[in-house]
């Protein structure tokens, strides 16, 4: 017997509706729903362990998005055709979900918990990434676990001037911003997107209106729930030892000195260092070694604690922060473009303790990067890539492929820049950021850094982009706060708001913001914007001493790139049988083509370094690909003689007849008077017969005689 499901239904503005079904699907989950909107349905899962593993002072969370080929009706492409390891587009949706689900788990729970979303069913005018923070939370909630949502996740965009939530993938083409918010019912916790160069006040209302459609989402998982014994009561646990009168003692034995540390204005080293003598002597010192085998985890605990409260109330009381800045200064600055000879386009940007050597690498239509997912299969033909090597931060750990993290900084610094590439650009461009020094921001240093390098190669952007980290610091007993400018690592690690934001003078292009703590006023937020806006002028200042605009020439080791279109009926005769014609054509001149049909015409990509073999390339296509235009002039061969006037070659296997009226001002009685087989004569095209035969005349490239 097939049981009942338990359904909730969201309206959308426009008359769309979300469906919300438990109850049939994955029961002996901790929670499972299936979300649907149109033909997309998302299943969420999630799982806890019912103890922490000893040891664990942090919450496990895992959150795993994947898209099954079935749910569009395909097949995996390449030679195994089964579902492997995720794409980029897969993780970013699960970093968009886990960055608004982690803050909201109590801080002491510790046990593991799993999130599992799996795309069942696809519908290419409804887009799965922004249903699956609402499938995620609704799985939470209506299971046994402590959580503080419900929360949920929805795309805003805007199309000729009015806001909409979750648009299809063809109302995104014609949109001007694209914005990704999580939320709960109080207050947004994340906000990532990009945007056409709005301003920060349409960022905020973006914000808002989002906001407001999230709401009614999670009323509609509260009344799921509702409808749920088992997430009536919440489970119990205690994941954590506690020992006030421990915490007590190491904040009144060590706060003062903490305070003189992070107030010195030190180095993220020498910081680190003394933080670290200073709690190792205070252990050695005051705890025997059975005290230590005990209660060392609760001791670094504590300190820890001290070390937070220390460094926030420096700063609200203070006003000052931990490398000695005021809360709007942004660190010293240096670039320098060129650095690497071998490279199209290379630059070094360098802020602070955070710096990052980034190249631009030029290709043609061979070098696209092609995706094949799911949602999206094509190309893109501007993309950007992020590493973060252990050594930026003084480590040494293993490398294990690429990280989630990774992923998504280069996601966020691709969609700064990629707004500012030209439209008519015909290049493949691949930048590469390697971070090499990090304490705070390195993604908004890939900004800066990818800008430079672009310009040092050459490419005409529109605008130069800059982007900067916000940070916060609230005292919720005071109502207090402070809004930082240019992050440190600690400082978004023991603050409240990490805020990403980049853009041209014109405007925001690109943001990502994470908040954890609950309440954030948008007075609060439009500070934040608009001191970053001050910050990100300044940076932008700062990087155009270097390179105040794209170089007037590409790089000498720099591709050159020709478009030709052709009538689409040469595109066979290029390419050749097996594609015999266009591989020699390639291996003379030294280039690579590609050719393609667009709107039914051959558009052509001749690529090479060498001006000759792209000239001589050139011109051979054009002898396969020739078309006589009338009026046009032309270098032709005389390959036989008639009585009545002569036929000439203006291109390979093209001839047209030279009347013998046509070959002079004067009456000729013989064309061999002025003629002779095998010589090169000037004509130019007058004209076409009925039958497309070409007429062509040689006196009218003479001066007539008076």
């Amino acid at each position: 017997m097939i049981p009942t499901a338990i359904t909730q239904e969201i309206a959308l503005e426009d008359g769309r509706t979300i469906t919300l079904e438990t109850g049939k699907l994955a029961k002996q989950a901790d929670g499972s729903v299936v979300v649907r909107m149109g033909g997309t349905m998302l299943l969420a899962t999630v799982v806890s362990s019912k103890e922490a593993k000893e040891g664990v002072d942090f919450l496990p969370l895992t959150v795993d998005y994947r898209e099954k080929f079935a749910a569009g009706g395909r097949v995996p492409g390449g030679f195994m055709k089964r579902e492997g390891r995720p794409s980029d587009e897969e993780i970013l949706v699960m970093r968009l979900v886990d960055r608004v689900l982690r803050p909201l788990f109590p801080k002491d729970y510790h046990a593991e918990v799993q999130v599992m979303i799996s795309l069942i069913s696809y519908d290419e005018n409804v887009a799965a990434d922004c249903l699956a923070g609402l499938a995620a939370s609704a799985a939470i909630a209506v299971s046994d676990l402590p959580f503080n949502g419900p929360m949920s996740e929805a795309r805003v965009g805007r199309i000729n001037g009015k806001w909409i939530i979750n648009p299809s993938p063809a109302d995104m083409d014609q949109s001007d911003v694209d914005m990704m918010v999580g939320a709960t019912a109080e207050s947004v916790v994340m906000v990532e997107g990009e945007m056409d160069e709005i301003s920060e006040k349409e960022m905020l209302e973006a914000i808002q209106f989002a906001h407001e459609a999230i709401k009614d989402q999670i009323k509609a998982q509260v009344a799921l729930a509702s409808s749920i014994e088992k997430a009536q009561t919440k489970r119990e646990y205690d994941h954590e030892d506690h020992d006030e009168e421990l915490a007590k003692k190491i904040m009144d034995d060590l706060y003062d000195k903490v305070y003189q540390i992070a107030k010195s204005g030190l180095s993220k080293e020498e910081r680190s260092d003394n933080f670290k003598e200073l709690r190792d002597t205070y252990m050695e010192e005051n705890f025997s070694e059975e005290e230590l085998e005990e209660k060392e985890a609760l001791i670094k605990r504590y300190y820890h604690d001290v070390e937070y409260h220390a460094m926030r109330n420096m700063i609200l009381k203070d006003r000052q922060r931990l490398d000695g800045r005021e809360t709007n200064e942004v660190r010293p600055i240096w670039t320098e473009i060129d650095y690497l000879p071998g490279a199209h386009g290379s630059a070094v940007f360098t802020r602070g303790e955070t710096q990052s050597l980034t190249t631009v690498t030029l290709g043609t239509k061979l070098d696209e990067n092609r995706i094949d997912g799911v949602t999206f299969s094509g190309s893109e033909r501007f993309y950007l890539h992020y590493n973060f090597p252990p050594f930026s931060t003084g480590e040494a750990r293993p490398i294990r492929g690429t990280s989630r993290r990774e992923v998504g900084h280069g996601n966020l610094a691709q969609r700064a820049l990629k707004g500012m590439i030209p439209a008519d650009n015909y290049y493949t461009i691949r930048v590469v950021s390697d971070i090499l020094e990090s304490n705070g921001s390195s993604s908004m240093a890939t900004v800066c850094a990818g800008t430079l390098a672009l310009m040092d190669a050459g490419i005409k952007i529109t605008r130069p982009v800059s982007g900067i980290a916000m940070g916060l610091i609230t005292d919720p007993e005071t109502n207090e706060f402070a809004v930082l400018s240019d992050i440190l690592g600690d400082e978004d690690h023991l603050g409240d708001m990490d805020f990403k934001v980049t853009g041209t003078e014109k405007g925001i292009t690109a943001c990502q913001m994470d908040i954890k703590i609950s309440g954030l006023s948008y007075e609060v937020l439009e500070q934040a914007l608009n001191q970053a806006k001050e910050g990100r002028s300044h940076i932008l200042g700062e990087m155009l001493k270097t390179i105040s605009e794209p170089r007037a020439e590409l790089k000498p080791n720099a591709p050159k790139i020709e478009v030709i279109k052709v009538p689409k009926e040469f595109i066979g005769p290029i390419i050749g049988p097996g594609g015999k014609n266009i591989q020699q054509l390639q291996e003379d001149t030294d280039t690579t083509i590609t050719i393609e049909e667009v709107d039914n015409e051959g558009v052509i990509e001749i690529s090479g370094v060498a001006p000759d073999g792209m000239r001589k390339a050139i011109e051979r296509i054009k002898q396969i690909a020739f078309v006589p235009e009338v009026g046009d002039q032309y270098n032709g061969l005389v390959k036989s003689i008639q009585p009545y006037g002569a036929f000439v070659e203006i291109a390979p296997g093209v001839d047209g007849l030279l009347h013998i009226s046509e070959i002079e001002h004067r009456r000729l009685k013989t064309v061999e008077e002025v003629l002779k087989e095998g010589e090169r004569v000037e004509v130019k095209l007058i004209g076409k017969d009925d039958r497309g035969k070409l007429k062509l005349s040689r006196k009218v490239l003479l001066e007539k005689p008076e």
